[in-house]
């Protein structure tokens, strides 16, 4: 068995074949495993979250990753970081990190493949792979691929190749190639959990505030796929860069934004913010607005909300002071597009999944042919999923292949 791609499911797939007897080696073609890991939660690895569902996660296919997860839980991760004595605490939402360093989850993952008897090679490129081969002198072999270290033939073959997200960690298209080659279909990538841009005219508008921070609701307006559901709502902070918005809750609606379309953030989820001006007697100017503002928001998002929101002509009826409030609860924008795959933590898209078996991730075109992780249409949210489906997508086709 050949696993190439020495990542977070990568080393995954390998030391659970390897643990099953299989002969098992595992290419990387940077020169040490697992540098994603290593700069995930501020360094600390947000390695699971105890939450992960198949609602959490991105995909044209919505249900394809219900089966991996339910064999491969975030509590079995743990069990493996517990039994190797990694301290680790939950930050918020379900998340969990290292209270050390990512490079523990890295240590653990290479000691469980030394211990699987895994071969591993690092620094190593693939230029060609072959199937079916006639030349393999192995009768049982289905590949032949062909590397900077020389030729491998194998019977089974796991593509953990990654996406195209943070480029200068090495991310490159090789898997999507691949699969092409092989006659898959591959769901455009696109960067995911990523900051978003301003337009133009918002930057003039909200820029200045960067540094600015607070919670909301934010939710992206519906995907014209038909097979995509309303995209969900989340409340986490939002905070307002020299470009655009990010936090949280910015890069938690990027996964599901498309160009041309808006976001919309709830700045005061669960308050009624202006219902004091309806007070009979209540001042109702600008001053009394942006003060009972001040109260939810930072001052200066306060202040700057209000007149950009009564700029056009302030309305004092009752009827305008409603509408005032329902501004509030749906600030709308629409984005010019995101800070692109050099920021993005994750990406969307990839290997078609309606071609893979949700049980092993083989090929349904291919036998043998596996793809795992985050080159696959598999997608997760902020906090800790996007491992834990590397971790159960990388055991289903280990248990298999």
């Amino acid at each position: 068995m050949l696993v190439l791609g020495a990542g977070a499911a990568g080393m995954m797939a390998a030391l659970e074949a390897g643990r099953r007897g299989r002969r098992v080696l595992l290419l990387e073609h940077g020169e040490r495993p697992g540098r994603k890991i290593l700069i995930s939660g501020g360094g600390r690895c947000n390695f699971t979250n105890i939450n992960a569902r198949a609602e959490n996660f991105l995909s044209e296919n919505p249900h394809f990753a219900c089966s991996a997860l339910a064999g491969y839980t975030p509590a079995d991760f743990i069990a493996m970081v517990e039994r190797h004595g990694i301290a680790y605490h939950e930050k918020t939402l379900g998340q969990l990190f290292c209270d050390g360093s990512a490079r523990q989850i890295v240590a653990m993952l290479e000691r469980e493949c030394d211990q699987a008897r895994v071969e591993r090679l690092s620094g190593v490129r693939v230029t060609e792979v072959r199937s079916p081969n006639a030349e393999t002198k192995e009768m049982r072999a289905r590949f032949a691929v062909t590397t900077s270290a020389g030729q491998i033939a194998c019977e089974s073959l796991v593509v953990a190749t990654g996406g195209l997200s943070i480029p200068k960690l090495g991310a490159t298209s090789f898997g999507y190639e691949l699969a092409r080659q092989f006659g898959h279909a591959v769901v455009q990538p696109r960067p995911a959990l990523v900051p978003l841009l301003f337009a133009t005219e918002d930057g003039e508008r909200w820029c200045d505030l960067a540094g600015v921070s607070t919670q909301v609701i934010a939710q992206a307006e519906p995907a014209t796929n038909p097979r995509q559901k309303l995209a969900p709502a989340f409340r986490e902070k939002l905070l307002i860069t020299h470009r655009g918005l990010s936090g949280p809750a910015g890069v938690q609606v990027s996964s599901y934004w498309r160009p041309g379309r808006d976001v919309t953030f709830d700045l005061a989820p669960d308050q009624n913010v202006f219902a004091p001006l309806l007070e009979k007697n209540a001042r109702r100017d600008a001053t009394a607005a942006q003060s009972l503002l001040r109260n939810i928001l930072p001052a200066r998002l306060a202040e700057r909300w209000i007149a950009i929101a009564l700029a056009d002509r302030p309305d004092w009826t009752n009827a305008g002071v409603q509408r005032l409030e329902q501004k509030i609860h749906a600030w709308t924008l629409r984005p010019e597009g995101t800070e692109g795959f050099a920021k993005a933590e994750v990406t969307a898209g990839g290997v078609d999944t309606r071609e893979l078996d949700a049980r092993t991730m083989e090929s349904r075109r291919i036998s043998g042919l596996y793809f795992i992780g985050e080159v696959v249409d598999v997608t997760g949210w902020l906090g800790g999923y996007n491992f834990q489906w590397a971790w159960s997508s990388a055991v289903a086709a280990g248990g298999a292949a």
